[in-house]
Order: C-alpha cells, then sequence, then structure tokens
C-alpha cells in the first residue's frame, strides 16, 4: 500500500489506494485511511497543540470541569474532521485508477497535470481568502464559539477546529497527494510549512513567499511534462 507510481522530473503520483493482490476493497479502504490518520496526526499536531492548550484554558476561565477529557474529545473530532477527507481522498483515487485502467493515455498526461495542480495550490497561498482562513486558525478558539457548556460542545468546537484548519491547509494537502499521500519526506516539509505558518509573526508574508516558490516548481514541471522529461 505504500508503494507510488514514478512519473517523469521525479514526481511521484501516490497509488496508495491501489489494493494488494487478495485484498479487498474494505481492507484496502481501512488500510489506507489508518495510514492516513497516522500522518495527519504526525502533521497536524505541532500547529494543533497550541489551540488545544488555547481551548484548555478557555474551559479554565469559563470554570468547566472536566478540562482533561473535553479537550481529548476536542482533539478526536478535529483528527475525525481529517479521517472524512481520508476517505474523500480514497475515493478520489479509486476514480483516477479506473480511469488510468481504462485509458492507458491518461498516465502520460500525469506530469502535466501535476504541475497545473502545483499552480494552483501556490495561487491558493496567494489569495485574500487564504489570508481569513490563516487568521482563523491563529485565532482559534475564538473562531469556534466559545468552549463553554454541555460536554459535546467540545466534540463541535473539535470539529469546527479540523474544518478551518482543513480549509486553511487546502493547498499543501493538494500537493501531498499529487507528490505521494505517503511520502514521508513530503509529509515532514509540508507539516514544518503549516506549523511556520501558524507560529511566526507576520503569517500572510510567510504564506504569499511559499505560494511563490510552490508556483515555480509547478512552472519547472509542466516545462519538464511539456518537454519530456
Amino acid at each position: 500500500m505504500s508503494g507510488g507510481m514514478v512519473m517523469p522530473g521525479g514526481w511521484t503520483m501516490s497509488m496508495t489506494w491501489m489494493r494488494m493482490p487478495g485484498q479487498t476493497w474494505a481492507g484496502a479502504a481501512g488500510t489506507f485511511l489508518a495510514m492516513w490518520t497516522l500522518m495527519m496526526l504526525a502533521m497536524m499536531l505541532p500547529s494543533l497543540v497550541p489551540m488545544l492548550l488555547r481551548y484548555r484554558r478557555g474551559l479554565r476561565i469559563a470554570n468547566e470541569s472536566r478540562l482533561s477529557a473535553r479537550t481529548a474529545m476536542c482533539g478526536v473530532a478535529y483528527f475525525f474532521v481529517w479521517a472524512a477527507l481520508g476517505a474523500a481522498a480514497f475515493a478520489l483515487g479509486q476514480i483516477l485508477a479506473a480511469i488510468e485502467m481504462q485509458w492507458p493515455g491518461f498516465a502520460r498526461t500525469i506530469p502535466l497535470l501535476a504541475g497545473f495542480v502545483l499552480l494552483l495550490a501556490g495561487c491558493l497561498q496567494l489569495t485574500p481568502w487564504k489570508a481569513r482562513q490563516l487568521a482563523l486558525c491563529r485565532l482559534a478558539p475564538v473562531c469556534a464559539g466559545t468552549p463553554a457548556g454541555r460536554p459535546e460542545n467540545a466534540w463541535r468546537h473539535g470539529v469546527r477546529l479540523g474544518v478551518h484548519c482543513a480549509l486553511c491547509c487546502s493547498g499543501f494537502m493538494i500537493i501531498l497527494l499529487v507528490v505521494g499521500a505517503m511520502n514521508l519526506a513530503a509529509m515532514a516539509i509540508l507539516a514544518a510549512a503549516i506549523t511556520i505558518e501558524r507560529m511566526v509573526p507576520r503569517p500572510i508574508v510567510v504564506a504569499r513567499a511559499m505560494g511563490v516558490v510552490i508556483i515555480v516548481v509547478g512552472a519547472i514541471a509542466i516545462a519538464r511534462a511539456l518537454h519530456g522529461g
């Protein structure tokens, strides 16, 4: 399940959603989701921990009880959102794999498509929409409402945090799916990028600088694909 398809120019399109010989679709989906969730834990914990600490402080200020249990529930809900996105990624992978099986020539267009996807991800980093999503993540828990009331509010809070984070990281997630959903080097680089965006004093400047770098890389990938490698 951890293999990949190597594309011209050194790019890798993840094929982790493909079944191993004798493996059922349910087994393939379960294995992919387990690996995806572990990967998200490794990638998102550095930026999630400060948000959870702020949430816990909010609970304490509101004189809420069972701080640890509610904070843990918030974290589980956050990763539930990422698991749901992993299920969507697996379904998309099945569609792409089916297209490739029916039209083998589709594989030759993947390097070019990957380059355009990188351009899209880079341009997304430059938009006001990205700046708004980044501000929401950095202002949590304000963006997710007051952390008080019934225990199930912790779950709702975690889901909101997960949705905001997923939207903010959408460009990086697109890149991860392009270069390899289980590529450890890519995961480490993108985890660092996500964490830096959340922690630096001028996040929008950093996000846009990253966007320019991604656009340049995407343009190089397109040029190499058009010239055959």
